[in-house]
């Protein structure tokens, strides 16, 4: 007697099947009937349900029971997490009703249900958040009242600045700087010791002159003059 799948893990709500194969030396019509068992944590079995070889297929909230001649099935609805253990079938034959010919064992593991999502909800949500285009244009407005602010405070603070300038001069005191007049070029030339002599000077007509052609001169008289050769003439003469 063999029983498969060796292991199931499925989760809660579910079904699991395990499947049953006698093989009988002689099988001659001799009557048997098939014993379904469970184990939980190693503890004693329970005897959960049975079907003869000519019985026909038999259901219950729990189980479903098949017979497939040397193939018997089973099949546990409705899985709960407590329907974890190890199971196994046992064979009872007519001429040998006190002995039980027992299966390998199977272990079936029953895990949480995944968590359901409420499709219903997932429209709500989506309703709820504001289309793409609404948040780019409110990023935008942030965006611009940001320039906005920062030209305003660059505008107070330059004004600001200026104004303590001005309260930091003294009354009366202009921030210009004072013109100077142009400066003049004069340009002096050192003629040493000059000499007037009255009959040769010549007067020039007042007409020949031109602004345009006007000198000036500067004479600087020594404390004490020296006498030349011709002014020592003149004086004996």
């Amino acid at each position: 007697v063999t029983l498969f799948p060796a292991m199931l893990t499925l989760p809660a709500g579910g079904s699991a099947t395990f499947f049953c194969n006698i093989s009988m030396e002689n099988d001659s019509g001799s009557e048997y009937s098939l014993n379904w068992y469970k184990e939980s944590n190693h503890s004693q079995a329970q005897k959960m349900a049975e079907i003869s070889r000519n019985n026909p297929p038999m259901q219950t909230e729990k189980y479903v029971l098949t017979n497939h001649t040397t193939i018997f099935k089973i099949e546990i609805l409705n899985l709960h997490q407590n329907d974890s253990g190890f199971y196994y079938c046992g064979l009872i034959t007519l001429f040998e009703p006190d002995k039980v010919m027992e299966s390998n064992r199977s272990h079936l593991v029953v895990t949480a249900a995944p968590e359901k999502t409420n499709a219903t909800d997932e429209p709500e949500m989506e309703e709820g958040n504001p289309p793409d285009y609404i948040k780019a244009v409110l990023l935008g407005i942030l965006l611009l009242a940001g320039v906005v602010v920062l030209l305003i405070f660059g505008y107070l603070t330059v004004t600001y600045r200026r104004g303590g300038m001005m309260m930091n001069c003294p009354d009366g005191v202009s921030l210009q700087k004072e013109e100077k007049p142009p400066v003049v070029s004069v340009s002096t030339v050192d003629y040493g010791v000059l000499e007037f002599q009255r009959d040769q000077c010549t007067q020039v007509s007042p007409e020949i002159w031109t602004v345009d052609q006007t000198e000036y001169a500067t004479i600087i008289f020594p404390e004490e003059k020296p006498i030349t050769p011709e002014r020592g003439k003149k004086h004996q003469d």
